[in-house]
């Protein structure tokens, strides 16, 4: 009877949530929950298709729920209603969030900010999966996406740090993958930007961009405000960054009116200081999802690559530029499909190149890890190259 009372409950709570408009899908600790997503954005997806020849995902799966069109239609119909469940997260976690389809949306959406809201909305609800939960647990546990007890500034002698200004109007953003992953790009990067008078934060932790990804908001708010507090502490008006992931996440989601920019920016502004000089070598250039197509940073590094050496373009560039696979959770939650993405960005790489350049750790990751006959390298070691 105590069973039939509260399924009594449970029925007049969403009744009374659908006449507010309010869809309720799913029950938590007691609580029913909202699922909350922006309407509008979901309903400009008018089921047009542009994005299933573009969608990279669904280019190697080629599962209607895997492209953008089948990942928007789960979305409404979890907004009608739909009880949230495991058989939505092959659709919703599958997604790079590489903002291609919005980019060449007609109607004007925006889906990969509907998956993330989605995800969020699944992650309150209980629905997670195991790969997202195991990134949760390493960030917020370790301060970094992959778990590393190790000092973020393992990099740098006892000496180095000890020196390091305790105030400074900038700050040089490592990030967990040149910190643990690529703390040479690290060192050559802070090499270079110590001429400018930039310091490092005395306790970085990760940007928040992984959990906020993967619809984690909670946990990534503590993150952001720890880092909020470090920045204030040192006093800088303005963050640089190598990773690009970092970068759109500072950049869009801190709340702080911080002036962000990407290492090749700052790279651009100080040509002249850099005193580069010219390498016999011809390189091509991939553009970062999240430095390129959802912030539009796409002249900068090519202007610091063509002040080294001769720029000879991929197939698809900029706004065309297809994803490496690594973003969005994908690299973690389905390897198989991130590194047959980056394959299939290797396929857009010219003859006749000495290095693919990019200036975002994990794509390097990704497209070295795709395999290929040619070095990917980042923008900060071309010059380190040509400083040398």
């Amino acid at each position: 009877m105590k069973n039939e009372g509260k399924k009594d409950e449970v029925r007049k709570e969403i009744e009374r949530a659908e006449e507010l408009n309010g869809k309720v899908i799913s029950e938590k600790n007691g609580k029913i929950l909202p699922f909350e997503v922006d309407r509008r954005s979901v309903y400009k997806c008018v089921q047009c298709g542009t994005c299933r020849s573009v969608c990279p995902v669904f280019d190697v799966v080629g599962w209607e729920s895997a492209n953008t069109r089948g990942r928007m239609l789960i979305i409404k119909s979890l907004l009608e209603g739909r009880p949230p469940s495991e058989d939505v997260l092959s659709s919703l976690a599958s997604c790079t969030t590489c903002g291609i389809c919005a980019a060449k949306c007609p109607a004007g959406a925006n889906p990969p900010e509907v998956v993330e809201a989605a995800r969020a909305q699944l992650v309150k609800c209980g629905v997670t999966t195991e790969a997202q939960e195991k990134l949760r647990a390493a960030v917020t546990t370790s301060g970094n996406s992959f778990g590393e007890t190790r000092s973020r500034l393992h990099w740098l002698s006892d000496a180095e740090c000890t020196k390091l200004p305790a105030k400074s109007d900038y700050i040089y953003f490592v990030g967990c993958f040149d910190s643990y992953r690529y703390p040479e790009f690290a060192k050559k990067t802070f090499e270079v930007l110590q001429r400018f008078g930039v310091t490092l934060l005395p306790d970085e932790r990760c940007c928040a961009s992984p959990l906020l990804r993967t619809g984690f908001r909670e946990d990534a708010e503590k993150v952001m405000q720890h880092n909020l507090e470090q920045i204030r502490k040192v006093g800088a008006h303005t963050i640089i960054t190598s990773c690009a992931g970092c970068y759109t996440t500072l950049k869009n989601n801190y709340p702080e009116e911080l002036r962000v920019i990407s290492l090749p920016e700052f790279l651009a502004e100080h040509l002249e200081e850099l005193n580069l000089k010219r390498l016999d070598l011809t390189v091509t250039y991939h553009d970062p999802c999240h430095l390129g197509r959802h912030n539009k940073v796409y002249e900068a590094p090519r202007k610091v690559i063509q002040a080294i050496c001769t720029l000879k373009e991929m197939k698809n560039i900029k706004e065309n530029s297809r994803c490496c696979g690594g973003g969005g959770g994908v690299r973690i939650g389905y390897p198989d499909i991130s590194l047959e993405l980056a394959r299939n960005r290797l396929g857009d790489v010219p003859e006749g190149v000495d290095y693919i350049v990019t200036s975002c750790p994990l794509c390097v990751r990704n497209l070295r890890d795709a395999g290929g006959d040619i070095e990917i390298i980042d923008i900060v070691e071309l010059v380190a190259m040509a400083m040398e």
